[in-house]
């Protein structure tokens, strides 16, 4: 039979209420009787009854993190680490993908009766913009994770997209580059991964005197391997001269390596590839993608941190909290040109 709370009581030689208190991590307990308790709940094997201890405290003990799309790497990757960091606290992570349904679904999943299923929401919206701002003052715990939407009413975690890009496109400078095509821009976008990061390429452009060529942007809305091969054979097809490529993301730039070797352009000889996100298979493609590492397991662990504070009642104003950038030097864009 399975232990119970009064099992793990009697071999602790305390009381119910204090193998409750322990359980509950309540913080006004001698250290020496919360060993004691751990030791005989690790001894008898005993799983608290999750359910019976939602309907005391009112909550759920889980956390839901909405995401556009979980094919996307870099955000498997962050849900790997949201529900590793969520674990290490004692919660359970919800996943919800917002996927093809547009801002009315991100806007739907902000009301939806499934929020009370869950004790607050880590939300990484792509469709919504700043007109939206009014629609996260909601009643509920809410993380706001990306760079669609800034000044709200939540605390929000976010790359240094400029600075990160910025860096991202002198190092290839450094390296010796000067003709450096990009591949994932959002034609007219404002405000969003892509414009950000668009901005930092071109700042580091004018510090350096080097003048921006618009041919040498390619674009592409969604940010797959396909969208990469297909943005980097349109530039190729435009017959300008480039000795670099700074892919959006990681998954662009595999596919841009991939439309690069086909029209027999050698990586790094020829052009220097650098990406974005520092994904895992990052390491592994042939050649290894030289990357920004934006600080995605940092944002992970502060979410997770930040929506249990809000959780826990810990009062303070919304928060801007910025994660910081490094690059990863491999093999497709090596610190001097070959």
């Amino acid at each position: 039979m399975a232990a119970t709370l009064h099992d793990v009581a009697r071999l602790a030689g305390v009381s119910i209420k204090t193998v409750s208190n322990v359980i509950n991590d309540y913080p006004h307990i001698r250290p020496t009787t919360k060993e004691r308790v751990e030791a005989a709940i690790a001894e008898l094997g005993y799983t608290p009854n999750l359910t019976a201890r939602s309907l005391r405290s009112g909550r759920t003990g889980s956390i839901a993190l909405a995401v556009p799309d979980l094919a996307l790497a870099y955000f498997a990757e962050l849900a790997a680490s949201v529900i590793a960091a969520a674990e290490a606290s004692g919660f359970v992570v919800t996943i919800e993908q917002t996927g093809s349904g547009g801002r009315q679904r991100e806007l739907d999943l902000l009301t939806s009766p499934r929020r009370k299923m869950s004790d607050g929401l880590i939300f990484s919206p792509l469709e919504m913009s700043q007109d939206d701002v009014a629609h996260l003052d909601v009643d509920y715990p809410l993380v706001l994770l990306g760079e669609r939407i800034f000044e709200g009413p939540t605390d929000h975690l976010t790359m240094r997209n400029v600075e990160a890009a910025r860096a991202a496109t002198e190092y290839l400078i450094d390296s010796g580059r000067r003709r450096i095509a990009i591949v994932g821009a959002h034609e007219g976008e404002l405000i969003g991964s892509a414009a950000l990061r668009l901005q930092g390429y071109r700042e580091a452009l004018e510090a350096r005197g080097i003048p921006f060529d618009g041919r040498l942007i390619g674009g592409s809305i969604e940010w797959h391997r396909a969208n990469g091969a297909r943005s980097m054979r349109e530039i190729i097809e435009r017959g300008v001269g480039f000795d670099a490529v700074f892919a959006l993301n990681d998954t662009l730039a595999f596919g841009a390596m991939r439309a690069l070797q086909e029209a027999g352009l050698r990586v790094p000889d020829d052009v220097a590839v650098m990406g974005f996100d520092d994904i895992d298979e990052a390491r592994y493609s042939i050649p290894s993608l030289t990357t920004v590492d934006p600080g995605r397991a940092w944002i992970a662990r502060t979410a997770v941190s930040a929506v249990i504070e809000r959780i826990e009642g810990l009062g303070a104003p919304p928060r801007l909290l910025l994660a910081d950038f490094e690059i990863v030097q491999r093999e497709s864009a090596p610190a001097v040109a070959r």
